[in-house]
């Protein structure tokens, strides 16, 4: 008999505070829009005139539009600069057909450091075999075992928008002030 007294009265409390909750959140409040000036955009960043969708490139969404043809990989061979520190290196060949799975990885038929000298292609860097304790491994870390989530292959294709990237030296060189709260 208790018992069923304390679930009727947990019951009602419950219903109280959903009640209260769908009542204090119905309140709209509102929320004044910042002051000052927005922060300063590279003029040819902003988009311009009416196309706002580079993939969809002006065409309306109730029509279809032709693809744009395939990219060719850049098959060069040749070590590309970074831009910034600590950018995974881009893969300067093609990788198509090149397996990766959970159980083979036809990137580390070359690349892997017992074989990088063999087939003439840079090891991975060692950190690819350190664990997230800092502790070094026999063979690649799991955690860097699928290369394409932070490698790519480079193609001949366009670029569908603007990029106003600008490398930490050359903002240095031009003395161009760093934007606030830039790390």
């Amino acid at each position: 008999m208790v018992i069923l007294v304390l679930a009727a009265a947990v019951a009602v409390l419950l219903g109280i505070v959903i009640a209260l909750s769908f009542k204090l959140g119905d309140r709209k409040e509102r929320v004044e829009p910042a002051t000052g000036t927005p922060p300063p955009v590279a003029e040819h960043v902003l988009p311009h005139g009416p196309q706002l969708d580079a993939m969809r490139r002006g065409i309306p969404v109730d029509q279809e539009s032709t693809p744009l043809p395939m990219a060719r990989v850049m098959n060069v061979d040749i070590k590309r600069e970074r831009a910034y520190p600590m950018q995974p290196p881009t893969i300067p060949h093609s990788i198509d057909n090149y397996q990766v799975s959970v159980n083979t990885n036809r990137c580390m038929l070359c690349h892997a450091r017992h074989n990088a000298a063999n087939f003439q292609a840079p090891p991975v860097s060692v950190t690819h075999y350190m664990d997230r304790d800092d502790q070094f491994l026999a063979t690649i870390s799991p955690r860097r075992y699928f290369c394409n989530q932070c490698h790519v292959v480079q193609t001949d294709a366009q670029p569908l928008v603007a990029n106003g990237f600008i490398d930490i030296d050359t903002v240095l060189a031009e003395g161009q002030p760093v934007a606030d709260g830039a790390h």
